[in-house]
């Protein structure tokens, strides 16, 4: 294989200002912080290093904005040090995006966001004609401003860029955050025309078709995810729908038509710390599989034991293990 070929990693880049706390308090209540610590945040920083520890052969770069302020510097210095290039991001004026994150134990996470150097980073801020990659990954939709603009042709100004990224000859690939006040369909269905790969959960896939990911009960509803992975083909993807949940993971093989599942690790409790970027863990798993071709039933595996060593920590990158120690996860510990 030529390891030279390069992934991109585009969009939002964010500092995690990660607070465990011992209890979710009810408004007008307390709750103790017992403990703090920065951490990156976002697609770019999540899914980039990941993806560098994951496989350090694999050339990767990184496209976003961030401040110039310490948490830019904090930034650019994490990349920098896990070998993710950094030329193509910019600095502004604005301050570099934040997110506070209250982190209970067992790992439910609530944000508090700052959208800073996000809101004002654009497609016209991406030069294309220095795009030498094999895969532009970007995310997230709803979450870039200028990016989820209407397009009188495309849509979108994501898809506008994700059609000129194609003619370049390169794959692209999305990732979407979860928004309970968006309009899915209208920021996320243009998109769909022009990826080619799409990496997204079950929530952010059944609400661009207005369909429930769960039933009243709280039981995932497979056949709605199902349905809408199948919508998705419909929409335009032209090569993989990846689909990740809590409890397990789908993948939609367009030429093929072929669906896979694979249940998600089973994971002790007590080795949980958080769950902070584990949907871009997920994410930089799947790229790894795709880059290296792996069928779509190893792709899961691996991005799912991918996902699961990012509970391993509180932040979203420390837990992040080599390609090797993540394959004998995938090949040898139970799932549920």
């Amino acid at each position: 294989m030529n390891t030279n070929r390069k992934i991109y990693i585009a969009g939002n880049i964010l500092v995690d200002i990660v607070k465990n706390i011992d209890s979710y308090p009810k408004i007008g209540m307390l709750s103790h912080i017992n403990e703090i610590s920065l951490a990156v945040g976002g697609c770019v920083p999540n899914v980039a290093i990941n993806l560098a520890k994951i496989d350090k052969n694999i050339p990767i770069s990184a496209l976003g904005m961030v401040g110039n302020d310490d948490n830019g510097k904090f930034v650019l210095s994490k990349l920098n040090e896990n070998g993710v290039n950094t030329d193509l991001v910019l600095t502004s004026s604005e301050p570099t995006g934040f997110s506070d994150v209250m982190s209970v134990e067992g790992g439910e996470r609530t944000f508090f966001f700052k959208k800073g150097t996000n809101g004002v980073f654009a497609p016209s801020n991406i030069d294309i004609s220095k795009l030498d990659c094999d895969i532009f990954h970007i995310g997230y939709i709803l979450l870039l401003d200028k990016f989820d603009e209407n397009d009188e042709v495309y849509g979108t100004k994501m898809a506008k860029l994700l059609k000129e990224v194609q003619e370049k000859g390169i794959k692209t690939s999305i990732d979407v955050v979860s928004d309970n006040t968006a309009d899915y369909g209208k920021k996320i269905l243009p998109a769909l025309k022009y990826s080619n790969y799409a990496i997204i959960n079950e929530i952010e896939c059944c609400n661009i078709f207005k369909l429930n990911a769960y039933d009243s009960d709280g039981k995932l509803n497979k056949d709605n995810v199902k349905l809408a992975m199948q919508k998705m083909k419909d929409a335009g993807v032209k090569d993989k729908i990846i689909i990740h949940c809590k409890e397990t993971s789908f993948a939609l093989d367009v030429k093929t038509d072929k669906f896979t599942e694979v249940h998600s690790l089973k994971i002790p409790s007590s080795m949980i710390k958080g769950s902070v970027g584990a949907g871009d863990s997920f994410c930089a798993g799947s790229l790894y599989g795709i880059y290296h071709g792996l069928t779509d039933e190893d792709i899961l595996k691996f991005a799912s034991a991918a996902a699961a060593c990012n509970l391993f920590e509180a932040n979203s990158i420390d837990g992040m293990k080599s390609n090797e120690e993540i394959s004998e996860m995938a090949n040898n510990w139970e799932r549920l």
